[in-house]
Order: C-alpha cells, then structure tokens, then sequence
C-alpha cells in the first residue's frame, strides 16, 4: 500500500530557498516535495510503499534524514511526522 509520509525538523535559523531547493531535488525520487523556505524548519512530503502506519513512517523517516544530508542541511531532530494511507486519502 502506498503512503504519503509528511515530516518536519525544527533549528534555529531560517532556511534559504537554495537550501530547500536542495532538499526538493533529495526527495524528487520518492515523488516527493519539500518545504520551509523562510523559516526556521524545513520538511517534506514523500510516497513510500509499506504495509502498516509505523512501517510508514519509518521508511519516510529515513528517507527524509538521507535527503536532509544530501542537501547539505542541518542535522535537526523530526519534531513531526504523519503518515496517511491511499486507502485514508480517498475517504469522503
């Protein structure tokens, strides 16, 4: 089943667009977009395939972090992350 994962880390200074352009370019692969030009955070939203929510998130988890570092950003914790499945995003 596939679903979209959104995540989100939070620093202390205010991302550029050049850095969240980067980040966008990092998640492009796993139909992803990226977030947070302006602020101090940055995230964003990936389609990862997983059977249950948790596995989800730990695949989006991972995912995220690995594009983090390729873009060259700071190494912030995720202080967020949700998982919604296709199944969820075509409930009325």
């Amino acid at each position: 089943m596939l679903w979209s994962v959104t995540l989100q880390a939070v620093g202390d200074r205010v991302m550029t667009p050049d850095e969240i352009v980067e980040l966008a370019d990092a998640v492009r692969g796993c139909d992803g977009v990226a977030s947070g030009i302006g602020t101090e955070s940055y995230g964003a939203q990936v389609v990862v395939e997983a059977d249950d929510k948790g596995t989800a998130i730990e695949l989006g988890s991972r995912l995220f972090t690995d594009a983090a570092a390729q873009a060259g950003l700071p190494k912030w914790p995720i202080s967020a992350v949700d998982a919604v499945s296709e199944l969820e995003d075509e409930l009325p």
